[in-house]
């Protein structure tokens, strides 16, 4: 019997809709090589809808995007909607909603492709980002008061919770105990002092169950100190919301840019479906112009696939992404010499003849570990 995998597809706005349907094409591709088969439904949630209904998610949308699998999104993000609309009432909505409480992100540099940062190459960069993923200051509580005034005073809560913060830090071992068994907490403890030693203890409580991973620590700042400058230390790092969004997004500089960055709102207990995205944006300015890159679409739909048990297929999207990104005179733009919708074509074209072991052993690759971990409560 056919094994299939039915997908909820969220284009949203600006060049999501282009960059998810390249790579859905891969995706495609990957399933009629592999031998399995993917169904999918379109949702239309992003700007558009918002202004038509005022609501960024209702419940009934909820409930239908929990009978699927998984989830892919394009982008969010219009300048007609008030930033944070769309974020959170769509995105981080959907993160609590469905406990998507591990964000994963891989930082890796592909071979043929140049790092901003000289010293980085793709044998010494290859780590991921384990950040937790519905707590910390994102979860919205704060209030101002005397607003407008000169008088006026924001705070902001920031919620730590033991059981969030355990489910990010098993994942995390896990992971790291299928790769290169090293895992690092970063954190800012000589000021979160309490948030700090929450995560610090159960670091060292999981921790204990994993002998054999190698624990090391360090804080926030120290890190946007050491990610560009020896990423090579790290393997895999487990981190809080708010840091998380911000040493990830340092990381995928390193491995050269925002285009390239790839995704995963992830349940790890596969319980509720988990959401792909690349991490570049609506881009607005460049909206159907052709002039996006779908790399990091596909690689966000790899991951989508190994975290499905689809080892095979996730190594081979992530390889033939890589492959095509090797060749292109420029990341994005023009300059790129292929439109949108040609380089999804150009990557899916090589699904069944790439071969992922050109990019690395596909015993350590991030796919192969996912995989290997792919929870088994909603087949």
């Amino acid at each position: 019997m056919t094994r299939t995998y039915q997908l909820a597809v969220i284009g949203g706005d600006g060049i999501g809709p282009d960059v998810t349907r390249a790579a859905l094409d891969g995706v495609q591709a990957a399933a009629e090589h592999f031998g399995f088969a993917v169904e999918t439904t379109g949702f239309d949630l992003g700007a558009d809808a918002y202004l038509r209904t005022g609501v960024a998610l209702d419940e009934g949308t909820t409930e239908r995007l929990r009978a699927h699998d998984a989830i892919l999104l394009g982008a969010v993000g219009d300048p007609r909607v008030t930033p944070g609309v769309l974020e959170r009432g769509l995105i981080v909505a959907l993160r609590v909603a469905f406990r998507q409480s591990v964000n994963i992100r891989p930082v890796r540099l592909y071979p043929g492709v140049t790092s901003p940062v000289t010293a980085v190459t793709p044998d010494n960069c290859d780590l991921v980002i384990i950040r937790e993923n519905t707590e910390g200051l994102y979860t919205g509580g704060g209030s101002t008061t005397h607003p407008g005034t000169a008088n006026a005073v924001a705070t902001q809560t920031s919620i730590t919770t033991v059981q969030a913060t355990t489910e990010a830090v098993e994942f995390a071992f896990r992971l790291a105990a299928a790769r290169r068994k090293k895992l690092t907490l970063c954190h800012k403890t000589n000021i979160l002092t309490h948030a700090g030693q929450l995560w610090q203890d159960v670091v060292d409580e999981v921790g204990a169950r994993f002998p054999d991973v190698d624990r090391d620590y360090v804080h926030a700042d120290a890190m946007c100190q050491h990610l560009p400058l020896d990423p090579g230390r790290f393997d895999v790092v487990v981190t809080d919301n708010l840091f998380g969004d911000i040493i990830s997004d340092l990381g995928a500089t390193v491995q050269g840019g925002l285009g390239l960055a790839a995704s995963a709102n992830h349940n790890p207990a596969g319980t509720a479906p988990s959401m792909f995205e690349p991490v570049h944006g609506s881009a607005p300015d460049i909206a159907g112009t052709g002039w996006a890159n779908p790399a990091a679409a596909a690689l966000s739909a790899a991951l989508c696939l190994a975290t499905l048990g689809e080892r095979d297929a996730a190594l081979a999207l992530e390889a033939s992404a890589a492959s095509v990104l090797a060749e292109l005179p420029a990341l994005a733009g023009p300059r790129m010499g292929a439109t949108t919708a040609e380089l999804g074509r150009r990557i899916a074209d090589r699904v069944a003849d790439v071969d992922p072991a050109k990019i690395g052993d596909p015993g350590r690759s991030l796919m192969s570990a996912l995989a290997g971990l792919a929870p088994t409560g909603r087949r």
